[in-house]
């Protein structure tokens, strides 16, 4: 989706665009999805243009992105989404003892709101068997009407998220299915249902991996600071683990919040 622009931000921050992750993930990582009891488990990325430059460490994918605009020169290639997808997610993950979920690349690759079903039985996990896309304008033009988007703080130095790990297959068996109900009240632009699958997130994320939100290099109070917004609002979540932005859904403004631009097929952010 196309906006006028007075000046070019892409010339130097890069015209590869962003993506935000919202309910489900994790779902997308080997050694959460072979213990759904459930699959397939879902969760939604959504494809953003490149008008303002987002934190490092924040869960806007940016190391991802930086090897993508070392690898292909600063604009994605015209050639099938899903090779491309392989092609970054072996350029950024070769030699990793914990390599980045594939949703990272997908999201800056696929545009518009993406579904990503990942099934441990196929491809290990690590690419979804299904990705289901909306890219309709209404719908898009909806999402970024009701989705604000907070900074709070980028992951600190020595943050590891994956200290505690509770892989209880009905926690993970709800996270798979946050991601697909998030995706659903996208397509039927139902603010409650999006809220509460984006709650429902969260909330899982607590329970398998709690150093998700509490941790001793976290200084910000962040499940304090989420219940706050989940209370007064529709529905919130982190962008990421150890913080980095929130988004808080609802219909009338969030104090501090900006908007962000969803790209969807046929738009020309990476032109």
């Amino acid at each position: 989706m196309k906006r006028p622009c007075k000046f070019d931000i892409a010339r130097i921050i890069g015209r590869i665009p962003y993506r935000i992750a919202l309910a489900g993930g994790w779902i997308d990582q080997p050694f959460v999805s072979r213990h759904n009891p459930d699959p397939p488990g879902s969760m939604v990325v959504v494809q953003i243009e490149p008008n303002f430059r987002v934190m490092d460490r924040a869960g806007f994918a940016t190391g991802t992105r930086e090897v993508a605009l070392r690898l292909w020169k600063g604009r994605l290639p015209s050639r099938p989404p899903a090779v491309l997808v392989r092609e970054l997610y072996e350029a950024e993950n070769r030699g990793k003892a914990e390599p980045s979920g594939s949703q990272d690349m997908i999201g800056l690759i696929y545009p518009g709101i993406n579904r990503l079903d990942y099934d441990f039985a196929a491809n290990g996990g690590v690419f979804p068997v299904h990705i289901e896309s909306l890219n309709d304008a209404q719908i898009a033009r909806w999402l970024e009407e009701v989705l604000y988007v907070l900074p709070v703080a980028p992951r600190p130095d020595g943050y590891n998220p994956l200290g505690i790990k509770n892989l209880d297959p009905k926690w993970i068996a709800r996270l798979g299915r946050s991601g697909r109900d998030c995706f659903e009240a996208i397509r039927n632009r139902d603010l409650a249902a999006l809220g509460a699958s984006m709650n429902e997130c969260m909330l899982c994320w607590e329970k398998i991996l709690p150093h998700v939100v509490r941790h001793p290099t976290i200084k910000v109070d962040l499940v304090g600071l989420l219940r706050v917004y989940q209370k007064r609002y529709a529905g919130a979540m982190y962008s990421g683990c150890g913080g980095g932005y929130l988004f808080v859904v609802s219909d009338e403004p969030v104090p501090g919040a900006f908007k962000v631009n969803i790209r969807i097929a046929g738009s020309a952010a990476n032109t």
